[in-house]
């Protein structure tokens, strides 16, 4: 990765990979070898690991011993878009306080960790503000997109 990130270089990497799985550019469903990720985004095999792992706990990608990676037979949307949608689905408004993690990990089944990067997502798009000791708020609404 030529340039350094502020959000972290695996979840940049775990974005692209997510991208390729939504838009059905997997030979199979199944994932380049880590050999080949490293090699495709000039990082160490750690930083793969920590993005095959984010995919990992958001339900995406399993790991099949002794092949490798390989897309979940009934993919689910990401996280994070799960985690947008609970702005509207709880009917919050600016200044609602969103759910603590502990409440999202209970109700989406996933990780802490998969919900802290999601949230970190969030907060990036200027959906969601932190107070440290207070949690988060809803900073803005989700914009509505429109199925064509």
């Amino acid at each position: 990765m030529p340039e350094v990130s502020p959000r972290g270089t695996y979840l940049l990497i775990a974005d692209s990979l997510r991208k390729k799985i939504e838009q059905g550019q997997l030979n199979g469903g199944t994932l380049p070898s880590e050999a080949a990720l490293m090699q495709a985004h000039d990082v160490s095999r750690n930083t793969i690991r920590r993005a095959l792992k984010t995919l990992e706990s958001e339900r995406l990608i399993t790991s099949v011993p002794g092949a490798g990676w390989r897309v979940s037979r009934a993919p689910i949307p990401p996280l994070v878009e799960r985690l947008i949608a609970v702005i509207s689905g709880d009917s919050l408004a600016v200044g609602d306080r969103y759910p603590s993690e502990a409440n999202l990990c209970e109700r989406f089944g996933v990780s802490r960790t998969a919900v802290r990067h999601a949230l970190a997502q969030m907060g990036g798009f200027g959906l969601l503000v932190t107070v440290h000791g207070k949690g988060r708020t809803v900073r803005a609404l989700p914009e509505i997109r429109e199925e064509s």
